[in-house]
């Protein structure tokens, strides 16, 4: 009787795997994550640069690609200004943020704000933002 409440028991009781640490580096975590985004696998792209921006900040940009892939908005919205609220410098997430308001077509003085921040902080990459504030101007002028 003894060994049926033992078989019992073990076969009531399934084997669990515990994994305490993160195998991946928040980098892997990123690299996964744009993998997933050019396969438009935009849900688990954000869940990698969810985990990814636990220990690295400019995840929750990439998150915030995601999200404008998906079509969230809103969420993207946040991402960025997230994004810049951690690193008042990340140009990209200016620029980013700058370009969701002028597809949405709204907020576009402070979209040409953030160009012009975004420039100014990277000098370096002063072309790509551009051409956002280019397109940012003549939309605000069609107004």
């Amino acid at each position: 009787m003894l060994l049926v409440s033992v078989l019992a028991l073990c076969a009531c009781s399934l084997p669990r795997i515990v994994v305490l640490d993160d195998p991946l580096t928040p980098e892997e975590h990123v690299n996964l994550g744009v993998v997933y985004e050019r396969e438009g696998r935009y849900d688990d792209a954000v869940r990698e640069y969810r985990k990814a921006s636990e220990r690295l900040p400019v995840a929750i940009l990439y998150m915030g690609n995601a999200y404008f892939l998906k079509g969230e908005y809103g969420r993207a919205e946040a991402c960025y200004r997230k994004a810049i609220r951690e690193d008042p410098d990340n140009a990209d997430a200016m620029n980013n943020l700058a370009w969701l308001y002028y597809r949405l077509g709204r907020n576009l003085d402070e979209a040409e704000s953030l160009v012009l921040e975004a420039i100014e902080a990277r000098p370096d990459r002063a072309d790509a933002y551009r051409d956002t504030l280019v397109k940012i101007r003549r939309a605000r002028e069609e107004r």
